[in-house]
Order: C-alpha cells, then structure tokens, then sequence
C-alpha cells in the first residue's frame, strides 16, 4: 500500500492536506507507516579519460531551478488532475540538491569536451549552462497501477560574456517503474534523473564548441 497525502493549488501557493488514503483501495490504517529516505543519481558510468579533449570549453552551472511542489523531499504522484505525495518515503535531500550533485557527478564522468567551474574556482568561463525542471513526478494512468516517472527539464546554453543564447532544447524523460512500491518507483526516479543527465552532458559537449 502507499499512503498519500493530497495536495491543491490555491492562488499562488500549493496548500497541502494530509490524509490518510491508499492507492488500491486498502484498509486506512491507524498509524502512520514511518518515512525512508532515498536518494538518486548517485553512481554515474565513467567515461574513458583518453576521449576527453585537451583544452575542454569552460562552462558555468547556474543553480538548476525545480517547480516549487517537488523541490523539498517529497515525491510527488499525479493521477489525471489529482496531485498527491507519496507517503512514507521523503529524498534524503531536498530533490533540487540532490538533482544538481547529480548533473554534476555526470559532467565530471561523462564530459568528453567541456568542464564544468566549481563555484569557488577563478576561472573564466565561456559558457554558462542554465538548466530548468520542469516536470519531476511519478504519473499514473489509474490508481493502483505502476506509474511512469515523468522529468522533463530545459536547457540553454550561453554564450558569455554576451549572455546570448547558443543552443537550446527541452529534454523529456519517461521511465516506467516495474511495479507500484516505493522501492520501484524511487529506482525509476534514479533511472530516468540518470537517463536525462546523459542525454544533457552529451548535448552539452555537442552544442558547447
């Protein structure tokens, strides 16, 4: 069973009411389950080092931006117009910080052409990647079904110190989870984040010369 706790768009805000629900249409339980924590995008496949270019291009990553309902350690769920946070399961970390150690393990493994300057290095850079999430949940077709995990996010790539725009794309993601329990789900959240980083870096090499 997965508990749920519904929430509403009102105005500008999102109000949020906690209740306790099932997807299946499970007995309500007494007692809240207790919370695990998951994290994603961890491990990251390496790219050889003798691929990367001698003089990569500099890029700077400006602070990767998430929709305010899924930026803190929630995992949001979305049945048709039914938004609702899957309980007993948070990110160790709000998923916004978790997303850009993520996007970063994979430029520092995966870049064969460009690299990415830490905030504190003196470094000039000739680029600057802004990269915005726009989706970041799990989508279900009918309650008690195994959702797809849905991340699509845009990319712009600047040309600096102009701050002209040199290349731009919207990534999409969908990522089928193998069954309707939060270890599946969070496992498909890790593929797809993983999925999506690879697909960016590569653009990023591709597009950033």
């Amino acid at each position: 069973m997965n508990p749920f706790s519904l929430i509403r768009p009102m105005a500008a805000t999102v109000a949020v009411m906690a209740v306790t629900a099932t997807l299946a249409g499970c007995a309500l339980l007494s007692t809240p389950d207790p919370v695990q924590t998951y994290r994603f995008g961890g491990t990251v496949a390496a790219t050889p080092a003798a691929a990367a270019t001698a003089s990569p291009t500099q890029v700077t990553l400006r602070r990767v931006e998430f929709p305010e309902a899924v930026e803190g350690d929630k995992l949001l769920g979305v049945t048709g117009t039914e938004t609702a946070y899957i309980a007993g399961a948070r990110w160790v970390s709000p998923a916004a910080d978790l997303y850009m150690e993520s996007i970063e393990n994979a430029f520092a493994a995966q870049a064969t052409r460009v690299r990415l300057i830490g905030a504190r290095e003196l470094t000039r850079s000739q680029r600057s990647l802004d990269i915005d999430v726009r989706t970041f949940e799990a989508r279900y077709d009918a309650p008690g079904m195994a959702p797809t995990i849905v991340v699509t996010a845009r990319a712009r790539l600047l040309a600096l110190p102009e701050r002209t725009v040199a290349a731009e794309r919207l990534f999409t993601v969908e990522q089928p989870a193998t069954a309707n329990r939060v270890s599946s789900i969070v496992e498909a959240f890790d593929l797809a984040t993983r999925d999506l980083n690879t697909q960016i870096v590569a653009w990023t090499d591709a597009s950033a010369g």
